[in-house]
């Protein structure tokens, strides 16, 4: 049982490392679609993905009227894979360069988020390179932890150093305090989008 996040904790999760704070949910019911895995695998996400809609009083949907999916996972051998999708330039600004820096960093995961006019969340687009770190994951692990971090707008370093998964009699389980967050972020008296901190005690007021 994790203890309640403090007011600072809130804020650290959503201020970005250049000082902005900047909170996003999705504004739309979600219309996932996986590429590169097995049924199996794709059986363990998109039950992951229904588990984190669940939890949040979101909504799923087959298809999305304006993109048809609006919530994408690439699983990939290398980043260079991804040059070759079709038509995935048109979706991600600047696909060639991402590609190049990600390289660089020696990455294994990237995520990218377009927002409506309002500022919610319309669609996400999820990068895993399937390296020693990630393969050796368990699938349930893996998509549980994915789904946690595409139901809202994190920080850029939300879960760099913490996971959001905790380990239950060893079973990996999301967080108590993640999880309750992530309740309190779908609260319909709550907008859809903020930039101003004072939204994180907001949200912390509503943390059981």
């Amino acid at each position: 049982m994790a203890d309640k996040l403090s007011p600072e904790d809130v804020t650290a999760l959503f201020t970005r490392s250049s000082g902005d704070y900047a909170f996003a949910r999705w504004g739309r019911p979600i219309a996932p679609v996986i590429f590169g895995v097995d049924d199996a695998t794709l059986a363990t996400f998109k039950g992951a993905i229904e588990a984190m809609v669940s939890l949040a009083s979101h909504s799923t949907a087959e298809t999305d009227p304006e993109l048809g999916a609006n919530l994408m996972f690439f699983f990939a051998r290398t980043w260079d894979e991804l040059l070759d999708v079709p038509n995935l330039e048109q979706l991600v600004p600047d696909l060639a360069p991402l590609v190049a820096r990600l390289n660089a960093a020696s990455a294994n995961q990237y995520r990218f988020f377009r927002f409506d006019a309002q500022g919610a969340i319309k669609a996400a687009f999820v990068f895993l390179r399937m390296d020693v770190h990630l393969s050796q994951m368990p699938a349930q692990d893996l998509a549980l932890a994915q789904a946690a971090q595409v139901m809202c707008l994190w920080s850029d370093t939300a879960f760099v150093k913490t996971s959001p998964l905790a380990n239950a009699d060893g079973v990996a389980v999301l967080r108590d305090d993640i999880a309750a967050l992530i309740r309190a972020a779908y609260a319909t008296v709550l907008p859809s989008y903020s930039s101003d901190a004072a939204h994180a005690l907001r949200l912390w007021a509503r943390l059981p």
